[in-house]
């Protein structure tokens, strides 16, 4: 087959083995300089593989690739490097004790060190992120940077190696759509300076926005590439899933009931001021707002995971003191947290092994673990859930992010909470998974448990949450019911255009 000229990348045949598993079966897939392809289809369809494939992570079983037209090898992901293209991973790959500018550079930094090459640095990442829109300090440590903004970071870092191919993977999983918007406009830079860009994301919307041609994957082969004029989210995830999905975002009826989980007047000194809200009995409480605005913030505080300096938690009724996550959970309140990997599981762990961690001294008879119950445990949540494989003895990094998450909410139910905080529970889950979870939400909320849910997905907060929390620089609104919600609602109030 006759490569194009303008061809930046061409995989042809491409096909990796597994013991006892087929990854990738034949697949075809090229991108033109200067332009973004789309990458879609659900957790477990190959895209992963493919990419690492792309990065010289794995080596193909069977297949070809070209870069710029020439057919290349690639060992390792060094080898991917030295040919201009870089990836930017949606779990982040960066040092927490280095500084941003350091991080941006990272791999990269000048063999002789001083003190004139090191404020070059911190001058050069510093323009970097300016061009993105980053308003992140380059001398700032990057551990003391929310999880988007490190994300910006790992972005800036890629940029900054002026790629000849870049791929995306779920860039925006941490970003509103504010952040999401600034992106967009470097891509489209990145696009008139000739780059090529591969576009992995679950955000259909945000695919149709940005794309010039689209590939869906599914079960390891190539269903179909198209250009993206004439293409609907419909189509896409109808070709996902080889079946009609309708209702992404369903609203399930569920009775509301006495107020659960009260906070009043809570603050933490710094990132978050005077907040106020309660989440009642078969309710979903959305908090929403620009990254940054302490949403997660208000989350770990509530849990036990920062101090509160000012204001009161109060559980059913009773105010509770909570300065550790093990208190939360005994005053009845859960957290799902937005990093699920560095927060939500040990990936070491097996899926067992993960589910029973908050209830370990339940689970203890005479010193020891019973391995019956502990057992039964991860069986009926495995079952319950709906966790694939069905296999409560494989280690949960080797699930898919959606699987994941379904563990990491079941092992949170186990402790049998009355209030439950998810911090962007879909993040990074493909359509079918997040369709599965927001049954699961639906079927707790039915059962009269109450949920806050961080969301920075507009259409998901206004699909299923019964009332909204819009915070801003620490602050929060009063709370919208479902009847005065609407997304220029929230994004007025998001970015000040409406006062709270």
């Amino acid at each position: 087959m006759t490569v194009a000229a303008d061809c930046a990348l061409d995989m042809r045949g491409i096909s990796k083995n597994f013991p006892g598993v087929k990854a990738l079966s034949n697949v075809n897939f090229a991108v033109k300089f200067g332009t973004v392809h789309a990458v879609v289809g659900e957790n477990g369809a190959g895209k992963s593989t493919l990419m690492k494939i792309l990065n010289g992570s794995y080596a193909p079983t069977s297949g070809t690739i070209k870069v710029g037209g020439a057919e290349v090898r690639m060992r390792r992901p060094a080898d991917a490097q030295a040919l201009g293209i870089r990836m930017v991973h949606q779990e982040i790959n960066l040092v927490p004790d280095l500084t941003v500018a350091e991080n941006v550079y990272l791999g990269r930094m000048p063999g002789k060190w001083t003190f004139l090459r090191k404020r070059e640095m911190v001058r050069a990442a510093a323009a970097v992120l300016d061009e993105l829109g980053a308003a992140i300090n380059p001398r700032e440590r990057l551990g003391n940077l929310s999880i988007s903004q490190q994300q910006l970071v790992e972005i800036a870092k890629a940029y900054a190696a002026q790629p000849r191919i870049i791929v995306l993977d779920e860039p925006t999983s941490s970003l509103s759509e504010h952040e999401t918007a600034a992106l967009f406009r470097i891509l489209r830079k990145m696009l008139d300076d000739g780059i090529a860009i591969v576009y992995i994301s679950h955000r259909l919307k945000e695919v149709l926005e940005i794309a010039d041609e689209v590939t869906v994957l599914r079960d390891g082969s190539m269903i179909e590439t198209r250009p993206i004029k004439g293409i609907k989210a419909a189509d896409m995830i109808r070709l996902m899933v080889g079946r009609e999905v309708s209702n992404v975002f369903p609203k399930s009826p569920a009775a509301i009931g006495k107020s659960v989980l009260r906070v009043e007047h809570i603050s933490d000194g710094q990132r978050f001021r005077d907040v106020s809200f309660d989440v009642r009995a078969g309710e979903i409480l959305g908090l929403t707002g620009l990254v940054g605005a302490g949403r997660t913030e208000v989350a770990r505080a509530i849990f036990g995971l920062s101090r509160l300096v000012e204001g009161t938690v109060s559980v059913n009724g009773r105010e509770v003191s909570i300065n550790s996550p093990s208190q939360a959970v005994r005053a009845g309140i859960a957290y799902v947290p937005e990093d699920r990997k560095g927060d939500g599981v040990v990936p070491g762990m097996s899926v067992r092994e993960n589910i029973s961690l908050p209830i370990l001294r339940r689970l203890t008879r005479f010193g020891r673990i019973s391995r019956s119950a502990d057992r039964a445990l991860a069986r009926d949540s495995v079952k319950q859930f709906s966790i694939s494989p069905p296999d409560g003895e494989r280690r949960i990094s080797l699930l898919s992010g959606g699987n994941q998450q379904k563990a990491v909410i079941a092992k949170w139910l186990a402790a049998k909470p009355s209030a439950l905080i998810l911090d962007e529970p879909t993040r990074g889950v493909d359509v079918g998974a997040k369709a599965e979870i927001h049954h699961i939400i639906g079927q707790l909320v039915a059962g009269g448990m109450a949920v806050v849910m961080i969301s920075s997905e507009l259409p998901e907060i206004l699909g299923v949450c019964d009332r909204v929390v819009v915070m801003r620089d620490g602050y929060a609104s009063e709370p919208l019911l479902r009847s005065e919600l609407s997304e220029e609602r929230i994004m007025a109030l998001a970015t000040g255009e409406e006062m709270a």
